[in-house]
C-alpha cells in the first residue's frame, strides 16, 4: 500500500524538488542584481519534468539498507541548470534583469502551489477511499 502511494506521489515530489531549485536559483540571481559580472542562472524546468516522467517508469537504484551509499554523488538537477540568454546589456556585464526574475519567480511559486494542491487533493481522495468518509 506504502509503495503504491509513493508511486503515486513521485512525479509530484520530484515537480516540488524542481520548483525549489528554480526559486534558489532566482533568489540568487536577484540577491547578485548589483554584482559586476554576474551571469543570470535558470533551470529548463521543462527538460527536468520530461526527464523525471519518463523515469518514473524506468526502474531505479534503490536503496534497502540505510548503510547503503547513494547511487550519484552530484545533485542530478545540476544537469539542467544554466545561463539565461542576456536580454538587455549592462556596462559592469550582470546579466540579471529584474522585471523577468520577478516574473520567474512569481511563475515559479505558483506551480508551486499548484503542486501542493495537487499532492493534497490526491491524499484527500485516498484518505476518503479508506475511510469512507
Amino acid at each position: 500500500m506504502l509503495e503504491k502511494l509513493e508511486q503515486a506521489l513521485a512525479f509530484q515530489r520530484h515537480a516540488l524538488e524542481v520548483q525549489a531549485r528554480r526559486q534558489q536559483l532566482i533568489a540568487s540571481n536577484i540577491a547578485n542584481a548589483d554584482t559586476p559580472g554576474y551571469k543570470a542562472r535558470d533551470l529548463d524546468f521543462r527538460a527536468a519534468l520530461t526527464q523525471a516522467q519518463s523515469s518514473r517508469s524506468a526502474p531505479g537504484l534503490k536503496k534497502t539498507d540505510p548503510k547503503h551509499l547513494s547511487a550519484g554523488g552530484e545533485d542530478p538537477l545540476t544537469q539542467y541548470e544554466g545561463y539565461r540568454t542576456e536580454v538587455q546589456s549592462s556596462v559592469d556585464g550582470n546579466t540579471v534583469d529584474m522585471d523577468q526574475e520577478r516574473t520567474a519567480f512569481a511563475e515559479t511559486a505558483f506551480h508551486y502551489e499548484a503542486s501542493l494542491n495537487f499532492i493534497n487533493r490526491l491524499l484527500k481522495g485516498m484518505r476518503t477511499a479508506i475511510t469512507g468518509q
